[in-house]
């Protein structure tokens, strides 16, 4: 309506005043060297930052970034045509890469314009100071995110001035990564402590501290090889833990149904992205989080999901006896709506259906409120403490060549808290011990990344800095399909 009724002004002042008056007008718009000058504006643009990490089409963390977009050995898409992204049959130009491609330069771009435009006199406040950190921030983590699928990928760090500017070519993966951490530590130094900031939609001191020790693993790993970043890695966790400002639920499932209900919970979850409604009305900020990832039912009360995602029996034998996360990430059971009476109940999986199974991580029957078919307002984490852990016992082991006590307490901490045990007491029911080898302790680890953090879009991205995806995929579709 705004946009019609200037218009009509327009079109008025054309026909009662002279050619030279109306040129003469000050132009009612604003430009971005006239914006980003109040704390309000500054947050605005901030918000449409952190926007892009969700896209109403799903290629960010609404859907691509735990879906198909990070495919690896724990599930599978059946009854899926040959040709299709998620049996990994793409190319550069598919809709869903190339508009994957298009978010997260946008991200970068909004944060190009609120760094190059913005009024830094004007930031006097400690509230002020962290939001340019977190733009500087954001635009490090789109840059990961970017170089992370697609390698080398042109590094713009200005805003666009011009239609005609030329594009750019593809920088080396060393500056790209130089770049991410100078960003990120930029934005280390005004970020926000946890307890000050009040929610973990935002990125506070410590996540930005784990999000540096995930680049620093990533730049250690391949295709990189910078070896030297285990140390950085390392430094980086040690500021978490020591910060006292973490730890772990000690209900593992908890942590989702956290989620589904929209509680926000700071202490295991570092950095998530906030969702907003289920598209019902005029908000488009909801996500699809156990929806594609979710349990089979067709019952929109309890909470749709079509069950498009299957688990692959090698998750599932990963898990030992006793873990309890084996039953809550691989759903035991699916829903089925009894055509005459039209209850919708519970039924369960034989022993040999495995491959039946679907990722049962974040489940809708917990959601609150009322329910949309496809669409919710449950976070996604970015972050958790246990990965912090898990991290800081892989840098551990690459610097020392083999675990050391700290080394083998961070891992434990998280096998405690899988077995329903208090994670800070030792217990020989499901502790590591005597794994001295470098080798042997990392693929201890790996296991348990792959228990821990299945379904959040970590694995397929472990894998590529392990050096082992395509060796994974390639033996995880021969158990599958033959």
């Amino acid at each position: 309506m705004k946009k019609y009724i200037s218009a009509l002004a327009v079109a008025t002042a054309m026909l009662t005043s002279s050619c030279s008056d109306f040129l003469d007008k000050e132009p009612d718009f604003l430009s971005p060297s006239g914006y980003y000058r109040t704390p309000q504006q500054i947050e605005s643009a901030l918000n449409g930052v952190y926007n892009r990490l969700i896209d109403p089409n799903g290629r960010m963390y609404s859907k691509g970034l735990y879906s198909y977009l990070a495919i690896s050995d724990e599930a599978f898409y059946k009854n899926i045509s040959i040709n299709n992204i998620r049996v990994m049959q793409f190319d550069a130009g598919h809709l869903d890469i190339g508009r994957f491609w298009e978010v997260l330069y946008e991200g970068v771009s909004r944060a190009n314009y609120l760094i190059a435009y913005v009024d830094e006199e004007s930031l006097d406040t400690a509230e002020g100071k962290a939001m340019l950190g977190e733009a500087y921030f954001l635009r490090g983590y789109y840059y990961f995110l970017l170089t992370s699928y697609f390698g080398e990928v042109p590094l713009k760090l200005n805003p666009t001035e011009s239609p005609d500017e030329k594009p750019l070519p593809k920088s080396s993966l060393a500056e790209i990564y130089a770049q991410i951490v100078k960003d990120m530590q930029r934005a280390e130094e005004t970020a926000l402590d946890i307890d000050a900031l009040g929610n973990n939609e935002r990125v506070s001191l410590t996540a930005v501290q784990a999000v540096l020790a995930r680049v620093f693993l990533k730049m250690a790993g391949q295709p990189l090889g910078d070896t030297a970043r285990y140390a950085d890695a390392l430094r980086y966790t040690e500021k978490v833990i020591s910060s006292g400002k973490h730890s772990l639920n000690p209900d593992y499932k908890q942590i989702f149904i956290n989620h589904s209900q929209d509680v926000s919970e700071p202490k295991e979850c570092l950095w998530e992205v906030g969702m907003y409604g289920n598209k019902i009305g005029t908000e488009d900020l909801a996500g699809s989080v156990g929806v594609e990832n979710g349990i089979l039912c067709r019952d929109v009360n309890i909470g749709y999901s079509g069950g498009a995602m299957q688990v692959t029996k090698r998750l599932y034998d990963s898990f030992e006896d006793g873990d309890l996360r084996r039953d809550w990430n691989i759903a035991p059971y699916y829903y089925s709506t009894n055509s005459e009476t039209g209850i919708t109940s519970q039924v369960f999986y034989s022993a040999k259906q495995i491959y039946n199974r679907n990722p049962g991580k974040w489940r809708r029957e917990y959601e609150t409120g009322e329910k949309a078919q496809l669409y919710n307002s449950t976070n996604f984490p970015i972050m958790r403490y246990s990965d912090v852990l898990l991290m800081q016992a892989e840098a551990i082991n690459a610097t020392k060549h083999g675990p050391d006590a700290t080394a083998y307490e961070a891992v434990n901490k998280v096998r405690r808290r899988a077995w329903g045990l208090d994670p800070d007491t030792p217990n020989a029911l499901c502790d590591l011990s005597g794994i001295d080898g470098e080798a042997d302790f990392l693929e201890a680890i790996q296991a348990e990344r792959f228990r821990e953090f299945c379904f959040e879009g970590q694995r397929k991205l472990d894998l590529i800095r392990w050096g082992i995806y395509v060796r994974t995929r390639t033996n995880t579709v021969g158990l599958i399909y033959t």
